[in-house]
């Protein structure tokens, strides 16, 4: 209803670009994101697995399109929500640590190595690209994680809460609505151990890098039984929608924010931390039923939804638009990937992969590829393979993982081993391929500003003033004949109004009128916001 008010206020004056009139006018396509935490592809029906149904994505991959090459930049939600929600590489952003800025913690962000919250300074002009969904005049809600490895900007949301939905948008206005589930997130495997099981541990497939006990069983089995209850939970998002009659002629989009929940896929570097499931529903079900191989990588993720709702995606962005309006009709063949510090622990690595090779460079070679990450430590699974390990009773691909040091490179041949079991970066069969691979990752690493390299304590040094972020200016207000023009030097900023007491930010992008109370600031990624303008 606030919403509605100050819409119908800037109406009474002015041409405003989010009016519900202009918003009528609009065939702009509706679009929801089904995001599922810590997934990676082997699980699902769509992509093979048999053990069990889950109707409504199987349903939903009937009537869309099945992605077989979709990855995120970084093996770890964090940082991947970074890269999504801006079209940026983490490592560019100085968003690539898990985590940076952490809305969840009382104090230190990690206590136990004394780093502070903190969001950092992105480059000029990198925005959360729901800001320019706003601006063409869409309803943009989600919930309930955020999470983006900085501090969100108020022009992002219309409402990001638990209680978001599309319903809450005013009559014929687009909307773009993102779904967070965490019921299969990694916390979830040890947090249901003993909960109902949907699949019988007994007929679980365990990878050869895993060891077939029962305990391993028993963590796949919940990993499954979890899927199922998300299946159930987007279930009633599509009847939702169903309902509404809006299935037919929304864009949805199902994907997993990186891989799975076990060792060795998530925070890992190899297909099963960075390959993620993606299936996406176009507008009358077109190509229902298909695959398609592209690679898709998360930065790509902004530009195309900008794309599908008519919005050219800004030069900054380093994804590219594989769909719509503006859809880049040259796709990538490689992507890039990245490693830094997991809670407490660093551990540097970059990787360049097409769909036969992958390369991966190792910065800390005498230390385990099992980064005994706390957090992660309260698996089952996590715990058993110390223990066999210690006892040495791992096999020779269940020890790779966790050996205690590990080589300065790996390249792997993702075609006739897709596990990455062997390493042939000292193979002399493959020495030409390596050394592209080697030369492709450190052009990107230079021409994307990498900053990996840089200790993170010197980023924050760099960043922040006396410990916290720097204050933007105020704002600047001119009046005239016209009526008020608010005015900011910073031409990276975003400045957003509201009528007092209203719980949405409005984007400014028109004059307003001179007999309109209001408040204003100004705000950007890694600045604190100017001071708060009222106008009576």
């Amino acid at each position: 209803m606030k919403y509605l008010i100050s819409l119908l206020i800037i109406t009474a004056f002015v041409s405003c670009q989010n009016s519900p009139e202009k918003v009528a006018e609009t065939t702009a396509p509706n679009i929801i994101w089904l995001v599922a935490e810590d997934q990676s592809p082997d699980w699902f029906p769509m992509y093979g697995d048999s053990i069990q149904s889950l109707p409504y994505l199987e349903s939903l991959a009937a009537d869309g399109v099945v992605f077989t090459n979709a990855v995120s930049p970084v093996a770890v939600c964090a940082p991947a929500r970074s890269a999504i929600i801006t079209g940026m590489y983490p490592s560019t952003l100085g968003t690539h640590n898990m985590r940076t800025y952490n809305a969840y913690a009382i104090g230190d962000n990690e206590p136990s190595i004394n780093l502070p919250s903190y969001s950092p300074i992105v480059p000029d002009g990198v925005k959360m690209f729901t800001e320019y969904l706003r601006q063409k005049g869409y309803y943009t809600s989600n919930g309930p994680k955020e999470d983006y490895n900085f501090k969100k900007t108020d022009a992002a949301w219309d409402d990001s809460s638990d209680e978001h939905s599309w319903r809450n948008r005013s009559p014929g206005q687009p909307f773009f609505s993102v779904f967070n589930f965490s019921v299969c997130h990694e916390s979830q495997i040890w947090a249901r151990t003993k909960d109902s099981l949907s699949v019988n541990p007994a007929e679980v497939k365990v990878p050869k890098y895993f060891p077939n006990t029962e305990t391993v069983r028993l963590d796949l089995a919940v990993n499954y039984s979890n899927l199922k209850r998300l299946d159930n939970q987007i279930g009633k998002i599509i009847e939702q929608l169903k309902s509404d009659g809006l299935y037919n002629d929304t864009y949805i989009f199902f994907y997993g924010d990186h891989g799975g929940p076990f060792p060795r896929y998530k925070r890992a570097l190899y297909d099963t931390g960075i390959k993620v499931p993606l299936v996406i529903k176009f507008p009358k079900n077109k190509n229902a039923g298909s695959t398609d191989n592209r690679l898709i990588d998360f930065i790509d993720l902004a530009p195309t939804i900008l794309s599908l709702a008519g919005i050219e995606p800004p030069k900054v962005m380093q994804g590219i638009a594989q769909f719509g309006e503006f859809e880049n009709k040259k796709k990538p063949q490689i992507s890039y990937h990245t490693s830094d510090r997991f809670d407490e622990l660093y551990d540097r690595l970059r990787a360049v992969r097409s769909t036969r090779f992958k390369y991966i460079k190792n910065y800390n070679t005498d230390i385990s590829r099992a980064l005994p990450v706390a957090y992660r430590k309260q698996m089952g699974m996590m715990q058993e393979l110390g223990e066999l390990d210690s006892l040495h009773k791992l096999d020779e691909f269940s020890s790779i993982w966790m050996k205690p040091n590990k080589p300065e490179e790996e390249f792997y041949d993702l075609v006739n081993d897709p596990e990455e079991l062997h390493n042939l970066a000292l193979n002399p069969s493959f020495k030409d391929s390596l050394l592209h691979y080697r030369e492709l990752l450190e052009k990107w690493i230079k021409d994307t500003k990498d900053l990996g390299e840089f200790d993170e304590r010197t980023l924050i040094d760099n960043w922040l003033v006396d410990g916290q972020q720097p204050k933007l200016e105020n704002l600047q207000v001119e009046e005239s004949e016209k009526g008020l023009e608010l005015i900011h030097r910073d031409p990276g900023t975003t400045i957003i109004w509201r009528v007092p007491k209203d719980s949405i930010w409005n984007i400014y992008s028109e004059i307003l009128p001179m007999n309109i109370h209001f408040e204003a600031k100004v705000e950007r990624i890694g600045y604190r916001d100017s001071d708060i303008l009222i106008w009576d």
